[in-house]
């Protein structure tokens, strides 16, 4: 991993390399999401301004159905604005808790903090100053979620002055992490930031030590092209990446360039990578397709003894979806949910979620 850089007068400014921070901080490790949890947090906030009137209610009908899947294996904690308590209470059943906080949208896993844990087991939580995914939409109050959030874990808050979000960072636990340049580099979000500098804070807050770059793309979603629907991690050494293989797609030479990349990389422990390719469906249900409509299967959550993943209407390519997850997870259920309402948002299952660990 590069380290070192030259120092620049940008947003970030010369902090990044103060050795007390590094020193007090240099323990703290992200795990990986298949490890243990405590609860999972998420967040009822969908609303018609930012939704439509059309997908808002199957949008909430989406979440309440992966929260219910997850409170089936682990606790589930659901931010709610008070005047949604009822009906989020109606839709999500007994099993979740509701937590009452201003909210903007649904998007725990980049408005929430990430969780890591100390050298003797102690609670972090990272806040990376959500922004709105580079200004994009409201998000007042969601830029204050990952605080609140870190405080009702009872989690040490990490401070620092990148802004990124949680599905732009994908771990082992072992000290690898895949990010895509098109988001954490993006002036959008953080303004003449070098990958040396980026990698030195990450490694700081997260204790990775090799980080894989993926390019991404930059403008052609919300997020700026987040790796959690390109490239995650099954187990160390082993990565599952997705594949467009639509020619007319602009994800098509995207994907295809970070297979390439993956195919070459070696992890923190100096493993080769193995590449396990997951295809997208071929179709997708018409009644809510659109341009933004986030047809991948990359975009699983791993929770307690489960796998929480999407299918599509395409019943060979959600079939093998199904056959992937189950030999990449064994000994989790494999539970493929119709999450059409946000995926027509442009998100998934695991944009919706935050993982605390035990």
């Amino acid at each position: 991993m590069a380290s070192g850089g030259a120092l620049f007068s940008g947003a970030l400014g010369s902090s990044f390399f103060n050795t007390t921070a590094l020193a007090q901080s240099a323990n703290w490790r992200m795990p990986d999401e298949g490890d243990a949890h405590a609860a999972t947090w998420m967040a009822f906030g969908p609303d018609e301004e930012i939704w439509g009137s059309k997908l808002l209610p199957v949008v909430r009908e989406n979440l309440a159905g992966i929260a219910k899947a997850i409170a089936a294996h682990e606790p589930v904690k659901m931010l709610v604005r008070e005047q949604d308590h009822d009906l989020a209470a109606r839709l999500c059943g007994a099993a979740v808790e509701f937590v009452p906080q201003p909210i903007d949208d649904l998007w725990m896993r980049d408005t929430g903090p990430v969780f890591v844990k100390g050298p003797v087991g102690q609670l972090g939580a990272v806040g990376f100053n959500f922004n709105g995914w580079g200004n994009k939409q409201e998000h007042e109050q969601d830029a204050q979620v990952a605080a609140f959030v870190a405080r009702r874990a009872g989690a040490d808050l990490l401070e620092t002055r990148l802004v990124l979000e949680g599905g732009g960072i994908e771990v082992d636990g072992e000290g690898t992490a895949i990010v895509t340049q098109s988001c954490i580099l993006n002036a959008n979000r953080n303004p003449g930031l070098n990958k040396a500098q980026c990698e030195a804070e990450l490694s700081r807050l997260l204790g990775v030590r090799k980080i894989i770059w993926l390019p991404g793309v930059a403008g052609k979603d919300i997020t700026d092209g987040h790796t959690d629907f390109y490239a995650r991690f099954a187990s160390p050494g082993v990565v599952v990446a997705g594949f467009d293989p639509d020619p007319s797609s602009y994800d098509h030479a995207v994907t295809e360039r970070h297979l390439d990349i993956l195919r070459q990389s070696i992890d923190a422990k100096g493993r080769p990578l193995k590449v396990i390719v997951l295809q997208g469906p071929t179709t997708v249900r018409r009644k809510y397709e659109n341009g933004q409509f986030a047809a991948g299967y990359i975009n699983f959550y791993l929770c307690n003894h489960a796998v929480i993943a999407p299918e599509f209407g395409d019943k060979s390519a959600d079939r093998n979806a199904r056959d992937v997850l189950v030999d990449l997870f064994p000994g989790r259920d494999v539970i493929q949910l119709n999450i059409d309402g946000i995926a027509a948002g442009g998100g998934g299952i695991h944009c919706t979620t935050q993982q605390q660990p035990s």
